[in-house]
């Protein structure tokens, strides 16, 4: 089962529509297409186009398999005292000062560009249940960070 918000659902099943209504049919005219050029042993855009196929078709069922799990998190009942999924979180990196807020999300929702982390990285593990005001350190690549919680929304 895999918890995630109204909005990465939706943002999931417009994806899986996009794959199934647009790009599947586009892939299966460029076969047709190829198939009508002749020899099929040494047509490339054959070949190619049966390559997308198959990638779009994994992709599609990848999708499928998510929604499947997937369970829509209402948010009215989450707590917001304490970070959890789907807390956005304003913090401080006690060694350098700089600032940053993370929203917390399912890994099928994380985007870094947008401050989405997923709730498997090391930095939402270290958060997790934590409150305002609380220390954490966490193991980085870089090496060992501290952050201070500063606020905690939903």
């Amino acid at each position: 089962m895999e918890y995630m918000s109204q909005e990465g659902y939706d943002k999931l099943v417009a994806e899986l529509r996009q794959l199934e209504s647009v790009e599947l049919p586009q892939v299966r005219e460029a076969i047709a297409e190829a198939r009508d050029k002749g020899d099929l042993s040494e047509n490339f855009e054959y070949h190619a186009a049966k390559r997308e196929q198959s990638r779009l078709l994994g992709r599609i069922r990848f999708k499928q398999r998510v929604l499947e799990h997937a369970r829509v998190i209402d948010t009215k009942v989450l707590a917001s005292d304490s970070v959890g999924l789907l807390s956005k979180v304003g913090m401080t990196n006690v060694g350098n000062n700089n600032h940053m807020t993370y929203t917390i999300v399912s890994p099928h929702e994380a985007n870094i560009r947008e401050g989405k982390i997923s709730i498997k990285s090391p930095i939402a593990q270290a958060l997790l249940n934590k409150k305002v005001g609380d220390l954490v350190e966490v193991r980085v690549p870089v090496g060992l960070v501290t952050l201070r919680i500063d606020s905690i929304e939903l």
